[in-house]
C-alpha cells in the first residue's frame, strides 16, 4: 500500500449520477484534500449489459458540476488515462489462476438452470438464497464429462465457514461479519470471463494502491467478502468507512424506483439549483463541521475543515426544503454575474438583445431574491420582455378601471421625465411622493402600476422593476393601460 492518502469514487455506468454516490464522492474528495492525498475516479464497468456510456458521460458531467477534479482517472476526452475495469479482463483472469493454483479458488460447472432450481428450493423451503458449494469436490471423470456437454465454468471462490470477519470501521467503529451470512462460495470470474464486482474491486484497489475505502453502509457485506480476497492474495487492505444511506421523511432509502428523478444529480441541474448549495447540502447530510452551528460554507472551506470522525453512523434525512433554503441562499449570495450566466439558458425563450449586459444583470438581481431555483426566472421574469403585457380580465376590471387607478397610472407617466432610472430606490421615492400629492397609497398606489407594467400585482420591488423596465417600455405600457381601459394587452 502507498504511504499517501490515496481514495477513490467508483461508479458503475449503469444509471445517472445519484445523489448518494455525489455524496459519497465528495466525502472521499474531502478526505484526500484533508490529508494532502490523491483523489481517484474509475468506472466499475463489468456488467456489460446495464453499462452504457450516457451514463459515463452523466456521471463524470456531475462530478465536474459539482466542482469535483480527480488526480487520476477515467474521463471523456480528458486528460487522464482511462481506469475502466472492461480494459483489465486479462489480468483479473491471471490473478483468479492464481488463486486456484494456490487452493482459494475451484472451477465452478453448474449451470444457469441448476442454479435456478436451488435458488426455487431455497425459496420454497423459507431459506436465504446461497449458493450450496456443490461445486468444490467435482471428480476428474465429472469434469470431463461437464466439459464434453460444452458447459464453461465459472471461478469461484472458498468462503470458509463459520468465522468472523472483523475491521475497525473509519466511521462506524468495530464492525463484526460472520462468513456464514455471505451466501456461500462466491463467483470471482463469470462463465464469460468476466469478473465480477468484488473480485475486480479487490484487485483494482491492490493495483492502485487505495489506503483508504468510504462507501456507503449497503456494501458491508461487500467488504467481508473483499477482506477474505485481500488476505487470500496477501495484500493489506485499505481502511474502510461505511456512511448511512440517505432516506426519505418516510424512512425509505432514496431510489430511482420511489422517488423518480430527484434522486439524480442531472434533475437539480436542469432545474437551475447552484451546484455550491448541492455540494453544501450533501456535506451536511451526514457531517457535522467542528462548530457544529456552522451551516453554510464551500468546498474549499469543508475540505480544510473535514474530519472523517465526525460522519454520522446513522443514515441521512433528505430534505427538500432544507435544500431549497441552502439554493435560495446561493441565489442571493453568489456573484450576480454567475447568477446571471447561469439564468441565461432559462431565458431563450425570449429576446434577449431587449437588454445589455448589465441590464441583464439587473433584470437577474430584481428576481433572484425571490427564487428558489433558476427554472422559475422564466415565469417570474417573463413580463420585462417585449413591449406589451397580458393582463386578466378580472384584473383589469378590479385593479385598472377605477378613476382612482387612472390618476396614478396618469400622474406616473407625467411623472418618468423625473425618474432616476439607474437608481430603484430613487424611482420608488417618486412614486411614494407622487402617492402623497394624489392621497392615494397602499396597494391603491401600487397595484394599478403593477397591474400595467407587469401583468400582476405581485412581484419584485416596484422601484427595481420600473429601474430594469427602463422609461421606454414603461411609458408605452402606461400609456397602453389608459388608452385601452384595462382591454386586450397593454
Amino acid at each position: 500500500m502507498s504511504t499517501e492518502v490515496r481514495v477513490r469514487i467508483a461508479p458503475s455506468p449503469t444509471g445517472n449520477l445519484h445523489l448518494g454516490t455525489a455524496r459519497t464522492a465528495l466525502y472521499n474528495y474531502l478526505y484526500a484534500k484533508r490529508h494532502n492525498g490523491k483523489f481517484i475516479f474509475r468506472l466499475e464497468d463489468t456488467d456489460n449489459e446495464r453499462s452504457d456510456e450516457k451514463y459515463t458521460k452523466d456521471i463524470i458531467d456531475g462530478l465536474k458540476w459539482l466542482g469535483l477534479t480527480w488526480d487520476e482517472g477515467c474521463d471523456i476526452g480528458g486528460p487522464y488515462p482511462p481506469y475502466r475495469q472492461t480494459e483489465k479482463i486479462d489480468h483479473y483472469e491471471r490473478i483468479a489462476d492464481k488463486l486456484l493454483q494456490n487452493g482459494f479458488a475451484y472451477l465452478c460447472y453448474a449451470s444457469t438452470e441448476e442454479l435456478a432450481a436451488l435458488k426455487e428450493e431455497q425459496r420454497v423451503s423459507g431459506l436465504p438464497s446461497r449458493y450450496d458449494n456443490r461445486g468444490r469436490e467435482v471428480s476428474i471423470e465429472q469434469r470431463e464429462k461437464y466439459q464434453a456437454e460444452g458447459r464453461v465454468p465459472s471461478f469461484r471462490f472458498r468462503v470458509e465457514e463459520p468465522q468472523d470477519i472483523h475491521w475497525d470501521d473509519e466511521i462506524k467503529g468495530p464492525i463484526t461479519v460472520n462468513s456464514a451470512d455471505l451466501g456461500g462460495d462466491m463467483v470471482i470470474i463469470k462463465s464469460n470471463g468476466v469478473a465480477t464486482y468484488n473480485f475486480a474491486v479487490v484487485v483494482d484497489d491492490i493495483d492502485m494502491q487505495m489506503t483508504n475505502v468510504l462507501r456507503g453502509e449497503d456494501h458491508i457485506h461487500n467488504t467481508a467478502k473483499q477482506l477474505l480476497l485481500f488476505e487470500a492474495l496477501n495484500c493489506k487492505p485499505p481502511h474502510f468507512g461505511h456512511t448511512g444511506l440517505i432516506f426519505d421523511s418516510n424512512d425509505r432509502k432514496l431510489s430511482k424506483r420511489e422517488h423518480g428523478e430527484l434522486v439524480h444529480i442531472d434533475y437539480y441541474k436542469t432545474q437551475g439549483y447552484m451546484p455550491e448549495a448541492i455540494v453544501n447540502y450533501l456535506i451536511k447530510t451526514s457531517w457535522t463541521p467542528p462548530d457544529d452551528t456552522m451551516e453554510k460554507f464551500t468546498l474549499e472551506e469543508a475540505c480544510q475543515m473535514f474530519d472523517i470522525k465526525r460522519v454520522s453512523k446513522t443514515h441521512a434525512r433528505f430534505d427538500m426544503d432544507k435544500l431549497n433554503w441552502y439554493n435560495s441562499h446561493y441565489l442571493r449570495s453568489l456573484p450576480l454575474s454567475t447568477v446571471t450566466e447561469r439564468a441565461r439558458p432559462y431565458l431563450t425563450d425570449f429576446d434577449l438583445s431587449e437588454y445589455s449586459h448589465d441590464e441583464l444583470e439587473k433584470l437577474v438581481d430584481t428576481l433572484r431574491g425571490s427564487l428558489t431555483k433558476l427554472s422559475e426566472i422564466k415565469a417570474a421574469g417573463s413580463f420585462f420582455f417585449g413591449k406589451t403585457v397580458e393582463v386578466s380580465d378580472e384584473m383589469k376590471s378590479t385593479v385598472l378601471s377605477s378613476s382612482e387607478a387612472k390618476k396614478v397610472l396618469t400622474e406616473t407617466l407625467s411623472s418618468i421625465s423625473k425618474m432616476p432610472f439607474d437608481d430603484p430606490a430613487g424611482v420608488k421615492q417618486i412614486v411614494d411622493s407622487m402617492g402623497k400629492e394624489l392621497g392615494i397609497k397602499g396597494k391603491n398606489l401600487y397595484w394599478p402600476l403593477r397591474a400595467a407594467l407587469a401583468g400582476s400585482t405581485q412581484g419584485p420591488d416596484l422601484g427595481s422593476m420600473i429601474s430594469v423596465l427602463g422609461p421606454t417600455k414603461v411609458q408605452a405600457r402606461l400609456e397602453a393601460a389608459l388608452k385601452n381601459g384595462g382591454n386586450g394587452h397593454v
